[in-house]
C-alpha cells in the first residue's frame, strides 16, 4: 500500500492519482470502485472524500490534466520553431516521444472518454480540440506557403494523429528500434505524406483550411 491509513494532502492526492490511473487503466471506470482505491492507496473510505468528492471527479481530473500537460509541453516543444516543415516536425517529434511513456493516460482518455458526464465531456473536448488545432495550424501555414499539399485540412489533421497515437498501440521498450528511430520514421512518414509530389502536373488543391476541426470522431491527443 502507497501510503498509511489516515494520510492526508499533496503525497496522498498523488497517489490517489496513480492508483486511479492504474486501476482504471487495468479494470475499467465503471468496474473500479472507490473502496478498492482506498485500499490501494491505503487510506480509509471514508478519508478519500478528502481528497476527491466522486469518482467522476477522479476520471476527469486525471483526463483534464493529462491533456492540459499535454498542451503546455507541445507548446514548449514549438518554441522557436520556424517554418511549417520544421514546426511539423517538432509536433511529430513531441507528440511520439510523449506518448512513448503515457500509454495510460492515452488509453483512459481515448476509452473512458464516454464515461464522463455532459459538462465535463463537453470541457475535455474544448481542450482535445486545442491540441488539434495546433496540428491544424502548422498544416493550414504549410499549404498557404506551398510546403505542404494537403487535399483536406480536417482529414489530414485526423489522420495524422491517428498515425501517431497509434503508436501506444504497439510500442514496447527495449524493442528493436531505438526511441530516436521511431520518432525518426514517423517523422518521415508524415512529412512524406504532406509534400508536394516533385513529379506532379496537377494543379495542388486545397479545400477551406480551416484550424477549427470538429470533436467528433477523432482520435485521442
Amino acid at each position: 500500500m502507497a501510503r498509511t491509513i489516515g494520510s492526508h494532502g499533496p503525497t496522498t492526492m498523488e497517489a490517489i492519482r496513480k492508483a486511479g490511473l492504474r486501476l482504471i487503466f487495468e479494470h475499467g471506470y465503471a468496474a473500479m470502485s472507490l473502496r478498492q482505491l482506498a485500499a490501494e492507496v491505503g487510506i480509509q473510505s471514508g478519508s478519500l472524500y478528502n481528497h476527491i468528492s466522486t469518482k467522476q471527479e477522479l476520471l476527469f481530473v486525471l483526463v483534464r490534466d493529462h491533456i492540459n500537460e499535454l498542451l503546455r509541453q507541445l507548446d514548449r516543444a514549438l518554441q522557436g520553431k520556424q517554418g511549417p516543415a520544421d514546426k511539423l516536425r517538432a509536433f511529430v517529434a513531441f507528440h511520439v516521444s510523449y506518448h512513448m511513456t503515457r500509454k495510460r493516460e492515452v488509453f483512459i482518455a481515448n476509452s473512458e472518454l464516454r464515461s464522463l458526464e455532459p459538462k465535463n465531456y463537453q470541457e475535455i473536448v474544448a481542450l482535445r480540440g486545442a491540441y488539434e488545432r495546433r496540428l491544424a495550424e502548422i498544416l493550414t501555414e504549410g499549404v498557404t506557403e506551398g510546403e505542404f499539399e494537403v487535399v483536406d485540412i480536417q482529414v489530414a489533421t485526423f489522420a495524422i494523429l491517428s498515425l501517431l497515437t497509434g503508436l501506444t498501440a504497439w510500442y514496447r521498450p527495449g524493442g528493436r528500434l531505438t526511441k530516436e528511430a521511431i520518432v525518426a520514421a514517423h517523422e518521415k512518414l508524415v512529412l512524406s505524406g504532406v509534400s508536394p509530389s516533385a513529379t506532379s502536373e496537377r494543379a495542388r488543391t486545397t479545400r477551406a483550411p480551416s484550424p477549427d476541426v470538429t470533436a467528433r470522431g477523432r482520435p485521442e491527443s
